[in-house]
């Protein structure tokens, strides 16, 4: 079974990236993602402390997405900061979690991946609309734990 640094293929890992960058073209929003072997701990628990770990949490407009990956322990997360949890539907969060299973019941993680990061990116510009003086607060590159 693959690790997290080589789950996905360099053509999928780009394909990743250019999603967050298409979302945050057009935001003030940022999107991370990232990428464990395990996940020990309850999944919540754990993306709550890479949020803040991978500085998430320290946006200017406390709008940043985190998609969490544990892919030996198969578990996953998608969490948002205050900004953003403040302005969606109780239910967005769940929703986008679903798109994400759907892809990733087909094997597709590198679309299921792409397809929330692109749901997510429309919240975020409804909410956050880009602004000339935006500066990308995050690197769009998919992070990778043990």
């Amino acid at each position: 079974m693959p690790n997290a640094k080589n789950f996905f293929s360099n053509e999928e890992k780009e394909a990743i990236k250019a999603a967050i960058m298409k979302a945050e073209r057009d935001s003030s929003g940022e999107i991370k993602v990232h990428i464990d072997n395990y996940c020990k701990e309850d999944v919540l628990d754990r993306s709550a402390f890479l949020f803040e770990e991978l500085g998430i949490i320290k946006t200017e407009q406390r709008n940043g997405v985190l998609f969490y990956l544990a892919v030996k322990d198969k578990k996953f997360a998608v969490i948002g900061d205050s900004g953003i949890n403040a302005l969606v539907e109780e239910n967005f969060w769940e929703d986008v979690k679903h798109l994400l299973t759907e892809h990733f019941k087909r094997g597709e993680f590198a679309a299921g991946l792409a397809a929330g990061i692109n749901r997510a990116g429309l919240k975020l510009k409804k909410h956050f609309p880009y602004q000339k003086d935006d500066i990308n607060e995050l690197s769009d590159e998919i992070s990778f734990g043990a």
